[in-house]
């Protein structure tokens, strides 16, 4: 559950709709939670109530509230910093990029494609790119502008989810088993009839259900799977129309003490923009080799990515 996701803050943005669109599933994937793809949350303070009784004695959705409120923590308030290598699989292609979180926000290098090192023109390009970020303020201004729009979607859709849902115990509790020492409470969710969406964004969570693990010490949400299971429209119809069958899933994992973040996020959805073009997003996004750093400003950020050398395979 994302902070929107270090996935969703990197990532190339796609143009006009099909940007807000797969924002805004990113955002409900991630922490309807998820996030991104919210991915990232830190382990510390609120009572352990699975020490002091039976975690099915809780009340469902009280896991659901707990960890809400470690993702818009996170979200809001990031105390550590980390480094890693992040791999795209979508319709541009394969592309692994080196990010940086720096106290001013994400920054990445294009340093492989389709599992090769770059050519010396597409490395240029992105040298270039990174430069003009360095010489032009506005440039990165941007780019931030773009990841505040993202994680006011996120704060949005995350505070909602308490109540958007109906969350029930699974029955006999199947672990993911991808985390040895640790126990996952697991949650069946499912929109509230009662619910009644505040905004247009909210629709989404309307069409969405699916199943949540939380481990129970530090309320993180380990994975979580998501099914469009029927057609949301936005706007009517006229401005997006998502159709049901779509998938999600994000898995989550402790990187660093107290440092959760995205492993993988894999997203299968097809969206009728504007009445007019049907965009089938299909993505795999894999968060790897996370390393601790210390906070930097962005510009120091973009200087690291780009005195190290390129990977040679």
């Amino acid at each position: 559950m994302q902070q929107t996701s270090p996935a969703l803050h990197a990532l190339p943005h796609p143009p006009g709709m099909r940007r807000r669109i797969s924002r805004l599933l990113l955002s409900v994937a991630l922490i309807s939670p998820f996030c991104p793809l919210a991915a990232g949350g830190q382990s510390h303070s609120s009572p352990d109530r699975s020490t002091q009784a039976s975690p099915l004695s809780i009340p469902p959705r009280q896991w659901v509230v707990d960890a809400v409120g470690k993702e818009l923590d996170v979200l809001h308030n990031r105390n550590n910093h980390l480094r890693y290598r992040m791999h795209l699989v979508n319709a541009k292609g394969d592309q692994t990029r080196d990010v940086i979180e720096s106290r001013d926000g994400t920054v990445a290098r294009l340093i492989l494609r389709d599992g090769k090192p770059l050519t010396e023109e597409q490395d240029k390009a992105e040298r270039e790119r990174l430069n003009d970020m360095l010489k032009n303020p506005d440039a990165f201004a941007k780019h931030i502008k773009d990841t505040e729009s993202g994680k006011k979607i996120a704060d949005q859709l995350m505070r909602l989810m308490p109540d958007a849902m109906i969350y029930t115990y699974v029955p006999g509790q199947p672990q993911t088993g991808r985390h040895p020492g640790i126990t996952e409470v697991v949650l069946d969710y499912e929109p509230n009839p009662k619910f009644h969406p505040p905004t247009t964004t909210a629709e989404a969570l309307t069409g969405l259900r699916g199943r949540a693990w939380i481990d129970i010490k530090t309320k993180q949400v380990v994975r979580m799977e998501g099914t469009i299971f029927r057609a949301v429209n936005f706007g009517w119809g006229m401005l997006a129309h998502i159709y049901p069958g779509g998938q999600l899933s994000l898995d989550q994992a402790e990187a660093t003490d107290d440092r959760w973040i995205f492993t993988h996020f894999k997203e299968r959805i097809a969206v009728r923009a504007l009445l007019v073009k049907t965009l089938n997003i299909q993505s795999d996004v894999d968060g790897s080799n996370f390393q601790s750093i210390p906070a930097m400003s962005y510009q120091d950020a973009i200087r690291e990515l780009l005195n190290t050398p390129l990977p040679k395979h």
